[in-house]
């Protein structure tokens, strides 16, 4: 991935981002530096947190990356996903219904989760969830669409 410009965040844009996570995951993202690193061929913008990429920009909006969400472990908007779902998922496949453990109800169409699996509760994907999370668990469909998932390129993102 080969970077457009990489600068540290204002106190103010760190303030926003920080806000953002907190009240979009329940999550206290604290680090001392924070530095934005955008890239120029790739549909995000990343942020280092002490120089782990821990959080993306996803048509401007702050979401933890699958590295940040297993560093600062998301209290809400996280779907959980049985075994049989780990390989599909950590491959970049959209979630189905009857992979679906469990979803935290206050999910809305539209909203970035995390996609974490049952048993140890590691994050695999980030995704946009496309019904409501009770209505998650089921029989068929798609439910949430893969944004970013263990191996992608992001993912595995050096500076």
């Amino acid at each position: 991935m080969e970077i457009n410009s990489r600068h540290h965040l204002r106190s103010d844009g760190v303030s926003e981002l920080e806000t953002a996570v907190s009240e979009g995951l329940g999550v206290d993202v604290d680090g001392d530096t924070y530095e934005l690193v955008e890239l120029a061929d790739s549909k995000f913008d990343l942020v280092l947190v002490d120089g782990e990429p821990s959080v993306l920009y996803v048509d401007d909006e702050p979401f933890l990356t699958v590295r940040g969400a297993n560093r600062f472990e998301p209290e809400t908007h996280v779907v959980t996903v049985d075994s049989g779902a780990i390989s599909f998922v950590s491959d970049g496949a959209d979630v189905m219904r009857p992979g679906i453990v469990e979803a935290d109800d206050d999910i809305d169409p539209g909203d970035l989760v995390a996609i974490a699996e049952e048993n140890h509760g590691k994050v695999l994907a980030i995704g946009r969830a496309l019904v409501e999370g009770a209505e998650m668990a089921g029989d068929q469909g798609k439910v949430v669409e893969s944004v970013h998932h263990v191996g992608d390129d992001l993912y595995e993102f050096v500076v």
